[in-house]
This record gives structure tokens, C-alpha cells and sequence, in this order.
């Protein structure tokens, strides 16, 4: 009965199938946190475990059918064993990393098609993080806390999780799908009843999950209504190809910010699905009760930062949190904080998939954040373009900053998206490889742009630094 619906709901929308499943599924997380808040807050941990066990594993079985389902069953298990048996050593972090994202490579390996495919692969690599970042804070607990961050000690486990907790962690409704990344020590307080706004009793949370969840449907009213005009499909057209240069890069500029949109609706809904349960509560922050533990986006900042660094720094929150502390801050030994960065983009280049779109895509975005950085300082060192940026013209530069910014940030995601190779160099020679030749201009033209903009005084105390 229910595949005939949703066959009809999904050709009613003029979506895939799966992207129905999916987002039903996200949705869905709002009465599993009702439920849990009417019928569970108060009962014992074991109870609240097995329903989050159970919840996940229906929105599994709802997605991805038959033997699909047991993958990240064998994982949690194999990291579950990893912990009891490996204890708190590098030997069981690096078995972790390596089991993990073996498996996960393996699954891309074999599942891998041209297209973009919601299948049992998408949860999966939201759970690699979280069992990977598991068996970090698991090591932190038998450190002293002298020795850790305060992040580190907001995430150490000092005791053993059980089975059922680790299994709970991971296919808590709120962020088995889509994310968001959040520490088994939260998980654990959750259940603890320890997230709330009033101890030991229910979070006053249901206005602020209703205003995420209200600004996640407006983004993905936005994208339905847009998506059907800006399909990925067109840039292999020949018609694309034939229309002018202006309208190329146009179409990629507006492309890419509503193609954002697919993942910033799902990103935000399903924060409002851990703020009802409890799970986004960040504690007392100037007198106001905060609700962003689980925060995915900063969607103000998202839409009117004209840098590509903000725009980066607002998009998919947790998981570039969690790359910061698992990963760039626990290379610090490298002494090299570019070595540090590379590493981390890698990382995350291989964890999204083994498509060489992808390589592109991460590797451009290193080198024009390099460029960025290099041009913000230029203008902070330079008294003209200082007096510039601060000056009536502002507003004329920010709309043309942010035409560069968008055009920019949709040109790499160009490959992230379209995959292979024969795919995005059609789009990329259609378009002269603009964003590679403008950003290679613009980062061998600085230096001498600093020679002459810069006073020698403060070229010089800069390079003394």
C-alpha cells in the first residue's frame, strides 16, 4: 500500500522516490521526539535506548530494504568490540579509522553509479564519523584532564559505554540519515535527562524546534519550486553549450545556490528534530537559554557573507567541526598548520566518495581560500584599500563581491556534483576553466599588488612576524 502512495507523492513533486523516502524519513524524527517526550522522558535508560535502536532502524528499513540494512549494524558492532577489547590505545584508534573507513570505501566502491544515488551508502558515512569520533573520545577518557582541550573534555568518555548505548548513539532518529554529528557523552546525557532547560524535567523546546523546523520547510519550498529550473542535467546538454559565455556562468551562480538548498532544508529540519528531544541544548549564554548544540547552519550568515571562508564556516557545521577536532587539530604534531589543512581536506575528499569530482572540488576550495586569506590581509595592510572598504563605495563592493562569491562557490561545486570526469571538463572547457584562470590571476597578481599598496614599513615588520 505504501509504495503506491509514495510512486504518486514522488511523481506528484517531480522527485526520485528515494529523495521522498528521505525526507519523509527526516520529518518522521519530529513524532519519534513526541513520542519520546510523552511516553518516555521518564523511563529507565534501557527503555530509551531500545526505542532509539528500534526508531532507527525503521527509518532504515523504510530507505534502504533487505540486506542493505545490515551494514551499519556490523560497524557499530565491530566498533563496540574494538572498544571492549582494544581498550583506550592508539592500536584502537587507528583499528577504528582504518575498519571504518575501509568499509565505507568499500560500500562506494561497489554501490558507486554516475549519478547521485540516495542509498544505504548516505547514513553510512554520517555513521563512520560518529564511530571514528567514538573511539577518539573513548582515548581521551584515559587521558588526565590536564592534557585535553575543553573540547576534548566535553567528549571524553570515562567509563565504557555498553552495548546499548553505543547502539542508541548511533541510530538516534535525530541524526542517523542526514547528520548532525554530535559526541556519545551528549547522547549520554540525554538520556540522563541532563539536556534541558528545567533539570530532571522536560526541555522547553518546542517553539525552538518549531522555528527550525519552520525555516527548514521555507528552504525546501525554495528548492522544489527552483530545482526544476536548475537540474544538473542541463550543463550536458547541448543547448547549455550553445547559449553565451554570460549565461553559462550565470546558470552556475544560480545553480549553485539552489542546489545548496537540498541539503541546508535537510540540515535544518532535522536540527529541529534533536532541539524537541533535548539533544540541541548548548546551555545558558548571556542570561538566554541556548538550543544550538546540534546546529548544522548559520543561515544568516550562510546568505549574506560575501566570503568564501563564511560561507564555509556557516555550511554543514558539525561535520567540519568534527574534521577540526579529530583530524586538523590531532595532526598538530606536523608543526605546519597547511600540512594540518590538506591533510583534512583528503580526508574529507575520500570520505564523500571516490568520484574524482570530488578531488576537484575539495582542492579548489583549499586554493581559493589560500587566495582569499592572501587578499584579506592585503586589504588590512593597505591604508587605501582599508579607507576603500570602509567607505561609502562599501555597498557597490559588497554586491560585487558577493557576484564573484556565488559565481565562485557554484564553479566548484560544478564537479562535486556532476562526478566524473568526462562530465565536468565538458562543463568546465564550455566555461574556459574561468574560476581556475581568475583565481591563479588573482593569486599571482598580490605580491605585487602588496609591493605597491602596502607601506615598506609594515612589508617589512610583516615579514620580521
Amino acid at each position: 500500500m505504501a509504495a503506491p502512495l509514495l510512486e504518486r507523492l514522488s511523481d506528484s513533486l517531480g522527485s526520485p522516490e528515494p529523495a521522498v523516502r528521505l525526507i519523509l524519513s527526516v520529518l518522521i524524527g519530529y513524532p519519534f521526539a513526541l513520542v519520546y517526550r510523552w511516553f518516555l522522558f521518564n523511563q529507565p535508560a534501557t527503555v530509551i535506548h531500545l526505542f532509539h535502536i528500534c526508531s532507527g532502524l525503521a527509518l532504515a528499513a523504510f530507505n534502504f530494504a533487505g540486506s542493505q540494512l545490515c551494514h551499519s549494524a556490523i560497524c557499530v558492532f565491530v566498533q563496540f568490540l574494538m572498544l571492549r577489547l582494544m581498550g583506550r590505545t592508539v592500536t584502537g584508534i587507528l583499528s577504528s579509522f582504518t575498519f571504518q573507513m575501509l568499509y565505507l570505501m568499500a560500500g562506494y566502491y561497489y554501490t558507486a553509479t554516475e549519478e547521485y544515488d540516495i542509498k544505504w551508502t548516505m547514513p553510512h558515512c554520517v555513521l563512520t564519523l560518529k564511530l571514528i569520533g567514538l573511539a577518539f573520545d573513548f582515548y581521551d577518557g584515559g587521558k588526565e584532564q590536564s592534557q585535553l582541550s575543553q573540547e576534548q573534555k566535553k567528549g571524553a568518555l570515562l567509563s565504557v559505554p555498553t552495548l546499548l548505548e553505543v547502539f542508541g548513539f548511533s541510530y538516534f532518529y535525530g541524526g542517523f540519515l542526514v547528520g548532525p554529528q554530535f559526541t556519545l557523552r551528549s547522547y549520554q546525557r540525554l538520556v540522563a535527562k541532563e539536556l534541558t532547560d528545567c533539570p530532571g524535567k522536560l526541555p522547553n523546546s518546542v517553539i525552538p524546534a518549531m522555528r527550525r523546523f519552520a525555516l527548514g520547510f521555507l528552504c525546501l519550498t525554495i528548492y522544489a519550486i527552483f530545482s526544476p529550473s536548475y537540474p544538473d542535467s542541463y550543463y550536458l546538454t547541448d543547448e547549455y553549450e550553445a547559449q553565451a559565455f554570460w549565461y553559462r556562468c550565470v546558470f552556475i551562480l544560480l545553480w549553485g545556490k539552489v542546489m545548496l538548498y537540498k541539503y541546508v532544508s535537510c540540515w535544518v529540519i532535522a536540527e529541529g528534530v534533536c532541539i524537541l528531544a533535548g539533544l540541541g541544548y548548548n546551555g545558558v549564554k548571556d542570561g538566554k537559554h541556548q538550543w544550538d548544540a546540534c546546529a548544522n547552519m548559520r543561515l544568516w550568515q550562510f546568505e549574506t557573507t560575501p566570503l568564501f571562508g563564511g560561507t564555509i564556516a556557516s555550511f554543514n557545521i558539525n561535520t567540519n567541526a568534527w574534521a577540526a577536532r579529530h583530524v586538523f587539530k590531532r595532526l598538530k604534531f606536523l608543526g605546519n598548520k597547511t600540512f594540518s589543512h590538506v591533510a583534512t581536506l583528503i580526508f574529507l575528499t575520500i570520505w564523500h566518495g571516490l568520484h574524482s569530482g570530488y578531488i576537484l572540488c575539495f582542492s579548489m576550495e583549499f586554493f581559493i581560500i589560500t587566495v582569499e586569506r592572501q587578499a584579506q590581509a592585503l586589504v588590512q595592510d593597505s591604508p587605501q584599500l582599508t579607507y576603500l572598504a570602509n567607505s561609502r563605495l562599501y555597498p557597490l563592493i559588497y554586491v560585487v563581491q558577493q557576484f564573484i562569491h556565488w559565481l565562485f562557490m557554484g564553479y566548484p561545486l560544478v564537479p562535486f556534483c556532476l562526478f566524473t570526469y568526462d562530465k565536468w571538463l565538458k562543463v568546465y572547457s564550455s566555461i574556459y576553466f574561468c574560476g581556475h584562470v581568475f583565481f591563479l590571476a588573482v593569486y599571482l597578481i598580490l605580491p605585487f599588488l602588496r609591493k605597491i599598496l602596502v607601506p615598506k614599513k609594515d612589508r617589512s615588520e610583516k615579514k620580521q612576524d
